[in-house]
């Protein structure tokens, strides 16, 4: 009973260290979360505006840009995925690793060759763990990306879609991400980033027969050549903003949880411990009095 009583004891502690740690992460994530909802909120005036921008110069002008048309020349195809660098975030990774892998098996069944580009720790272990090469990884701005990091996955991708067929060029671009659409709910997200897919459009008021004229200053090729690589720079900062607020919800509400489980734990062990002494001394008394009635006996 001693022994048993000791192993409770020692489990009792390590689940109150383990409980401060919980603890811990929960108000850490807690303290940040509402930054990463405020950067959301500030970049989509930003996104929509130059959303509309583009609209309005694909839509009134005839140029055709290579960001605006479907490659015929290769099959190779790319994939982003913005996962986590860190852990205690309940199902958050898997969730969009495993959305990659239906997208990739999808891409696979068309025929295409998928080349994965990966920012966050946890998935680029994922993929080096399992042998599958990586045609980009970034690693250590998960919960707070910068417009530098956002400007260098942009340049990477763009360089591998205007390459040549034959050095490795790239059909299209998708990426996978995590949606934030409220504290409890994220959902992992598809979206085709090139060949670019402009919805939200400039469309005419209901009632005009004609649409309106645009003229442009530079040519619009020149606007195009300019302003689809901010669109392109604009739309995969946006996804690393939204997994960024994605990820410290999920980590707030898993080390919530986890929390109020080692609460349980502490009062199962405090319990059980309890128990065990109860037993222990109920032992000792017996062992006294049978004692006692021995000597008893024999005199």
């Amino acid at each position: 009973m001693a022994g048993l009583q000791r192993v409770y004891k020692q489990r009792i502690k390590s689940t109150q260290s383990l409980k401060k740690m919980f603890r811990a992460q929960e108000l850490i994530a807690a303290s940040r979360i509402g930054k990463a909802r405020d950067r959301v909120s500030m970049a989509a005036p930003y996104s929509r505006a130059i959303t509309r921008a583009v609209s309005a110069v694909a839509t009134h002008s005839n140029v055709t840009h290579p960001f605006l048309v479907e490659r015929t020349d290769t099959k190779r195809v790319a994939v982003l995925l913005i996962a986590s660098d860190r852990g205690m975030a309940g199902a958050y990774s898997a969730s969009v690793i495993r959305e990659t892998e239906r997208l990739i098996e999808r891409l696979e069944r068309e025929g295409k060759t998928v080349s994965l580009y990966v920012s966050g720790r946890r998935a680029v272990s994922f993929y080096s763990f399992r042998g599958r090469e990586l045609a980009g990884q970034w690693q250590g701005h998960s919960d707070a990306p910068s417009t530098e990091v956002a400007g260098e996955i942009a340049e990477a991708l763009l360089d591998a879609f205007r390459a040549p067929a034959d050095e490795g060029g790239i059909a299209e671009v998708h990426v996978v991400y995590t949606h934030f659409v409220n504290m409890v709910t994220q959902n992992p997200r598809v979206i085709r980033l090139l060949p670019l897919e402009v919805v939200e459009g400039v469309t005419p008021p209901d009632d005009a027969e004609t649409l309106p004229l645009y003229e442009f200053e530079p040519e619009p090729a020149v606007v195009l050549d300019a302003l689809l690589p901010r669109y392109v720079r604009s739309r995969i900062y946006a996804c690393l903003l939204q997994a960024a607020a994605s990820e410290l919800a999920a980590r707030q509400r898993a080390m919530h949880t986890a929390t109020e489980n080692a609460e349980d734990l502490i009062r199962m062990y405090t319990r059980l411990a309890n128990q065990a002494r109860q037993g222990e001394i109920t032992q000792e008394i017996s062992e006294i009095v049978s004692g006692a009635d021995a000597l008893a006996s024999a005199s």
